[in-house]
């Protein structure tokens, strides 16, 4: 399955997501493939790497190159292929390419993983669109910020209808789940999160569905990276009145992917 992280919006936390996502998913077993499909390459300096292929997004995708592009994370059965695109050049290959706006999705549909995850830019443009067309199903995070509800429900339906043509083509555009991301404990974050689940299958007639599991907010998410340790990993044993990482984590992977083992096969704490 391929799922492509995305929002119209920059700041909400995808790269994050997409790493966390990525790390827990590996440790229940499965091979899990992280594509980081934004120029500014976050996702790609996340973890260390157990070994660095000599390409990159940029020669899979437009040189199609059969080999040498997977990178090893040292996490067990978490790979990469890293973004190594920083002028931004592929944004005007998939414009002006007859396939461009498709390749990404014929192209991991060759490879041998259980899990793709795609990390993408907060920004309208054609790398967006392919990594959008690329998938089976799409994930946004959506902080229950006012500003962030509005820009999901504003945003991300226009996206959705104007790559309805992608059908065509043969990359039908995936159903979309939002995930409540970053949620704080004050009542403001509450309301707006009650009305993002009221509102969600109106306006998209469908085409969007709010997950039941809800991301706190927490320090351990934003110290993730700095450690480049999954925040599951990272947090040890934590005791509060929030869901600690790794029970949000496993809420996530579980609803996503139901058939995942009753435990983990990689426990770290």
């Amino acid at each position: 399955m391929i799922i492509t992280i995305c929002s119209t919006k920059g700041g909400v936390g995808k790269t994050t997501l997409t790493a966390s996502l990525g790390a827990i998913l590996a440790d229940f077993g499965r091979r899990v493939l992280l594509v980081d499909a934004d120029p500014q390459p976050t996702l790609s300096s996340f973890f260390n790497l157990a070994h660095q292929a000599e390409y990159g997004l940029v020669e899979f995708l437009v040189q199609t190159e059969s080999s040498g592009f997977i990178s090893r994370t040292e996490i067990e059965r978490l790979d990469l292929i890293y973004s190594n695109d920083p002028e931004g050049q592929l944004r005007d290959w998939i414009r002006d390419a007859v396939d461009g706006r498709v390749r990404l999705k014929h192209l991991l549909n060759r490879l041998d993983y259980d899990i793709i995850l795609v990390d993408t830019q907060g920004a309208v443009g054609p790398l967006q669109d392919a990594a959008v067309a690329a998938a089976d199903l799409l994930l946004t995070p959506i902080p229950p910020e006012i500003l962030s509800a509005r820009e999901f429900v504003r945003g991300t339906l226009d996206m959705l209808e104007r790559l309805k043509p992608m059908a065509l083509l043969g990359a039908p555009i995936g159903p979309m789940r939002g995930l409540i991301y970053r949620m704080d404990r004050t009542l403001d974050a509450r309301q707006i999160a009650a009305e993002l689940r009221s509102a969600s299958y109106g306006p998209s007639k469908g085409a969007i569905t709010i997950l039941d599991t809800v991301i706190p907010a927490t320090v351990v998410y934003r110290e993730s990276a700095t450690h480049k340790t999954p925040p599951h990993r990272l947090e040890r044993h934590r005791k509060g009145p929030t869901p600690s990482a790794l029970e949000s984590m496993t809420s996530l992977a579980r609803e996503l992917f139901p058939d995942l083992p009753e435990v983990l096969e990689a426990s770290h704490g």
